[in-house]
């Protein structure tokens, strides 16, 4: 079988959809099918293999690549067409740029969500189309470093957005008593100039906070082994991949309570804090420090988590949605 996978990320890009693009693509040659990654702006030409049509089109966002989507529908008016719904499509641009997303679900067979909760977004008319694919991760180097005494350390990893509301973890550290040994190491690109400015300003006068940019993977991973905690303060998110590997890491998560983070770690988890709710954020982190038991009570929540973001989970998911779509592999 044929697969194109559209993706609006460039090449070498760490962004997630492109990311996402390529272990799907590895996850897809394991279920014997021949996939090629797309951008979105190469339109249906870019979605030939060997110039034959492919047998099956996987569109990563709804609103970015749209002109894609159109583009292969009209194409290749037979071959099923998967949209993958992002965090920014269902949370922003539903509302933003509602023609754009609802032309691309209409021409949809089926539509991929990466959390538990997104149906809860979605109008009811697609319901019937949506599947829920979990992002997988790998566990851990079982020699990888851990934590380092003399310092509680707080992980952000992440592109600095706005979505990611990325500069709360280090306002929710700002002024502790001197004896707190909480401080945050934030990784992640910075995705405009002004970010970047602001990320070296709240170095400049917050002496608990490192931004260390964008880094390879196997640094970032380096950094959860070593990490005590992973904070995501996003205000949206469409199923993070980063959930899923501090759940397999067994890394403690401290959580927005979003449809998009409680759709991943479940209603009854115990590490969520309201929205851009800095002060709610510092008594979790304090708590956290003062108190192992709760730290612990976190580890054991993620890692009952752990079996959903399997690659073997992942894969068969991917295989149940191609079934879905009157396909065999």
């Amino acid at each position: 079988m044929k697969v194109a996978l559209i993706t609006p990320a460039r090449r070498g890009s760490h962004a997630g959809n492109r990311t996402t693009a390529n272990r799907w693509a590895g996850l897809l040659h394991d279920l014997g099918c021949r996939v090629r990654i797309a951008q979105s702006d190469a339109g249906a030409d870019g979605c030939r293999l060997d110039g034959q049509p492919p047998d099956l089109v996987l569109a990563l966002h709804a609103v970015r690549s749209h002109a894609a989507i159109r583009d292969c529908r009209a194409a290749f008016p037979a071959c099923p067409l998967v949209v993958v719904l992002t965090g920014t499509d269902v949370y922003r641009f539903q509302h933003s740029d509602p023609e754009a997303f609802l032309d691309s679900l209409a021409a949809s067979d089926a539509l991929i969500g990466l959390h538990d909760c997104l149906a809860e977004d979605l109008p009811p008319r697609f319901l019937s189309r949506l599947h829920v694919v979990h992002q997988s991760a790998l566990p851990l180097p079982p020699r990888a470093p851990g934590p380092v005494r003399r310092r509680f350390e707080v992980l952000v990893a992440g592109h600095l957005r706005e979505e990611k509301d990325s500069l709360r973890t280090a306002l929710a550290v700002r002024d502790l008593p001197s004896a707190s040994r909480l401080c945050v190491v934030q990784l992640g690109g910075a995705h405009s100039p002004e970010w970047a400015e602001a990320a070296r300003e709240e170095m400049a006068c917050n002496a608990r906070y490192r931004w260390l940019g964008d880094l390879p993977r196997w640094r970032v991973r380096q950094w959860m082994a070593r990490a005590r905690l992973m904070v995501i303060s996003s205000r949206m998110e469409g199923g993070a991949n980063v959930v899923s590997e501090a759940c397999v890491a067994g890394l403690p998560v401290v959580a927005s309570d979003i449809p998009g983070n409680r759709g991943l770690l479940g209603d009854d988890y115990a590490g969520y804090f309201p929205v851009e709710d800095t002060a709610a954020l510092r008594a979790l982190l304090c708590r956290a420090e003062a108190e192992p038991a709760f730290v612990d009570r976190l580890r054991q929540q993620v890692l009952a988590r752990a079996p959903l973001f399997s690659p073997a989970a992942e894969r068969e998911a991917l295989a149940r949605v191609i079934a879905a779509c009157g396909l065999t592999v």
